[in-house]
């Protein structure tokens, strides 16, 4: 059965090294939304570097899930004390569980917050798309169907919530696809 990958990509305000209070703030209730969606029905994973400390992104090693990669668009730091973005590349089992991760709890109240810490770029700020069962999606892999998606609109190949496809590339829309 495939699984549902999902590349987030958003450019903060400041940079991860700030020590001011948003970024303090967006640090603490990142960590604990990261250990309620690694907790919810339906995530099987999401990419982890080996090693490396904050706004680490570029120099550290994610094993399987490949060398890190960002959009074009992307024209800020790539220094630990530079970097001003925060991205996720995630497994799931499907198009549900995902949105009831994201659009609910602590999750939820992070998006409410999100023109505090991000800015406005004008590009989507998530993509999905399905891989087989077994195979780990890459960070090149999210940035190019994120970059497509921006050109294409959603698409079997790269889409979101709003406009969603099934394995089989049909379009979901009515009973069983996810609210819009």
């Amino acid at each position: 059965m495939p699984h549902l990958a999902l590349y987030t990509f958003g450019v903060l305000k400041t940079p991860l090294a700030d020590p001011g209070p948003l970024t303090r703030e967006f640090y603490d209730i990142g960590e604990a939304v990261y250990r309620k969606i690694g907790r919810h029905p339906g995530y099987l994973g999401h990419a982890e570097a080996a090693e490396g400390g904050r706004g680490v992104f570029f120099e550290a090693d994610w094993g399987d899930w490949g060398e890190f990669a960002v959009p074009t668009w992307y024209t800020k730091g790539r220094t630990a004390e530079t970097t001003a973005l925060a991205t996720t590349l995630s497994l799931w089992t499907g198009l549900r569980p995902a949105f009831d991760a994201v659009y609910t709890g602590l999750h939820r109240e992070a998006l409410n917050r999100r023109y505090d810490w991000f800015e406005r770029t004008g590009h989507p700020a998530h993509v999905f798309w399905w891989v087989p069962e077994g195979v780990t999606p890459t960070w090149q892999d999210g940035v190019s169907r994120l970059e497509h998606l921006g050109e294409h609109d959603s698409a079997p190949h790269a889409f979101t919530f709003h406009r969603p496809f099934a394995p089989d590339a049909t379009p979901l829309r009515g009973e069983g696809s996810v609210p819009g």
